[in-house]
């Protein structure tokens, strides 16, 4: 199977446009969520005493919808992971203490937090991870995700002369 790439906001429904009031005349598409992901450092040992790097670069506009750390291998001790995005902690401290499983990323609360998780800005951005272990690691591997909703760069999700 190959890949295709398609740049810019994919909209998907059966109604494109409102030209009534009733089911099937209302506007009824929406903008499709996205993932990547990122397990390029996170194997036991990668992880020291910390890891730091970039783990993904959202497009402008981009509505961040959620991150999972996803194990596929458990950690033989505590590993603590966080997001951060233009100097704020978006998704905080997850601790995978557990066997291999999905792990759900919390987000952060603070109004600037909930901006940016709202509406990247009007550039791409990078989110960077950072990763530290408590014990001695001699097992574990991850990947991490991050899903949102590739918006125009401005955050609109819909042109705005259709916005019925």
């Amino acid at each position: 199977m190959g890949f295709a790439t398609h740049l810019g906001p994919w909209l998907l429904g059966t109604v494109k446009d409102t030209t009534g009031t009733t089911v099937g005349t209302v506007r009824n598409t929406g903008a499709t969520i996205v993932a990547q992901t990122n397990t390029a450092s996170f194997t036991f040992a990668a992880i020291n005493d910390s890891l730091t790097g970039t783990a993904f670069c959202l497009p402008a506009g981009a509505l961040i919808t959620g991150a999972q750390f996803l194990t596929s291998e458990a950690y033989s001790a505590a590993v603590t992971v966080k997001l951060t995005m233009g100097g704020q902690d978006i998704y905080t401290a997850t601790t995978v203490t557990g066997p291999a499983a999905p792990y759900s990323m919390s987000a952060g609360t603070s109004a600037a937090v909930v901006a940016l998780l709202a509406n990247v800005g009007t550039t791409d951005q990078l989110v960077t991870y950072t990763a530290t272990k408590a014990g001695t690691l001699t097992t574990g591997a991850g990947t991490l995700v991050i899903t949102y909703v590739v918006r125009g760069s401005d955050g609109v999700g819909y042109p705005v002369g259709n916005q019925n």
